[in-house]
């Protein structure tokens, strides 16, 4: 283990599942066995992370504050103008329209991407709104490790806890349904074939709260004197899986997304989250957040908020100045295409020749994109279930939270000799890991 910075309870627990026949080195089979998530087809990191407690709320703080900076910018630079705000960070007109139908702020509910460089945690991206996949592991999978009776044993003794994340979740939506709603889990046109994996554990946690939750695609609810309905019961809640891109898509799901938006808007049922998030977690909402010296808006309190959490970010133009930059700092910046998510065009600065990252600049600068400073995550390390040697990891963290606050954490890890694009769809060494913090009693 030398050479790899770990923390004490990270080390007791390699110490004590180093072994083949050690018993805590086998927990993992609680999670792939747990019958919660046996739908969700990815692969599991064999031990959980292990993170302090007091540091991840302190900036689940921190991130709520930053939450409430990214909705007010419309209203701070634009007069609450949701078209100049989508503008200004690069929706086309057509999209930007729909993320506007309800003309509405957001409630705060989604995942947020997060690094921990082992001086502290750094926000990657703002992953607001429903559609953001995640809540059944940020929860049940600690809940699983401590099915393990060694597992349970070690996390008495260090004081570990999680947050179940679909706990958080149901109490969310108890508050905007009411009781406990009838939820229709609400996926695009044909979207289940690839994705009912995704949501079918979501769907299980939610009936375990106590909820009657269905699963389905937008074409599969119908609107009767007002009110939503699906496999007869009548919906409080259509809690949103579908993007802004499904339905434009599909001339039949902007149909059916109307009648649910007119729903809404009648008071007869509650659309969690509308499609104003998908306009908020545009990449370009950091970089009005990160340059924000050239607005003026923000206090001096808030600016070293920015600065402390937020990387350097800006928007990429044709701008000489800052394309010179970006190609001088190559090794230190990482490239964003603004319209795609997951993983999908990112372009590491440090993993090009450069040629290579001019290329890059010069192409994606007219598609829109943005350019934003590396950050480095401390390395976890891991036994190797094959070699017994020990292997380095890099996680980012998804922060979940909702209008009442911290809902959970969880994180995706992959190899630190593999891309640094830790994304489930783009590297298929990309495992998801189950998260604990330390400090408190197990629940």
């Amino acid at each position: 283990m030398v050479g790899v910075p770990i923390d004490a309870v990270t080390r007791a627990y390699l110490e004590a599942a180093g072994s083949p026949a050690a018993p805590l080195g086998r927990a993992v089979e609680q999670v792939t066995g747990a019958a919660s998530l046996a739908t969700w087809a990815g692969q599991y990191l064999n031990r959980p992370l292990f993170v302090e407690e007091q540091p991840m709320r302190r900036f689940a703080d921190d991130l709520q504050r930053l939450l409430g900076l990214l909705l007010s910018l419309p209203e701070r630079l634009f007069d609450g103008d949701l078209e100049r705000f989508g503008d200004a960070v690069g929706v086309e007109r057509e999209r930007g329209a729909l993320m506007r139908r309800l003309g509405v702020i957001p409630p705060a509910c989604g995942r947020a991407d997060i690094y921990d460089d082992g001086d502290g945690y750094r926000l990657l991206e703002f992953g607001i709104g429903s559609d953001h996949a995640g809540w059944d592991r940020s929860g049940e999978v600690p809940k699983a490790f401590l099915r393990d009776p060694a597992f349970a044993e070690f996390a008495a003794e260090h004081r570990l806890g999680y947050t179940h994340s679909p706990t958080e979740l149901a109490n969310a939506l108890r508050q905007v349904g009411g009781g406990d709603p009838v939820v229709v889990l609400a996926e695009g046109p044909g979207a289940l074939a690839e994705w009912s994996y995704t949501w079918s554990p979501l769907q299980q946690a939610l009936r375990d709260a106590g909820f009657r939750c269905h699963l389905g695609e937008l074409g599969d609810l119908s609107v009767r004197d007002g009110h939503v309905y699906m496999d007869g019961d009548r919906v409080d809640v259509v809690y949103r899986c579908f993007d802004t891109d499904q339905v434009l898509a599909d001339p039949d799901a902007l149909t059916h997304a109307e009648r649910i938006f007119k729903t809404h808007e009648a008071g007869n049922v509650v659309l969690f989250t509308p499609l104003e998030t998908n306009l908020f977690c545009e990449k370009g909402c950091m970089t009005l957040l990160s340059d924000h010296l050239r607005s003026g808006c923000f206090s001096a309190e808030e600016q070293e908020l920015i600065d402390r959490v937020i990387p350097w970010t800006r928007l990429l133009t044709a701008d000489a100045e800052l394309v010179d930059q970006c190609r001088a700092d190559r090794e230190h910046i990482i490239l964003k295409p603004s319209g795609l998510f997951g993983g999908h065009g990112v372009v590491p600065g440090w993993e090009r020749t450069d040629a290579e990252w001019a290329d890059a600049l010069r192409e994606t600068a007219a598609a829109g994109a943005i350019v934003q400073r590396r950050v480095v995550p401390k390395p976890e390390p891991a036994i190797d279930a094959d070699t017994g040697e020990l292997q380095t990891w890099r996680a980012v963290y998804g922060f979940y939270y909702t209008p009442l606050g911290f809902a959970g954490i969880h994180a995706r890890v992959a190899p630190e000799d593999r891309s640094a694009v830790i994304g489930l769809a783009t590297n298929d060494s990309v495992r998801s890991a189950g998260v604990f913090h330390i400090g408190t009693d197990p629940r």
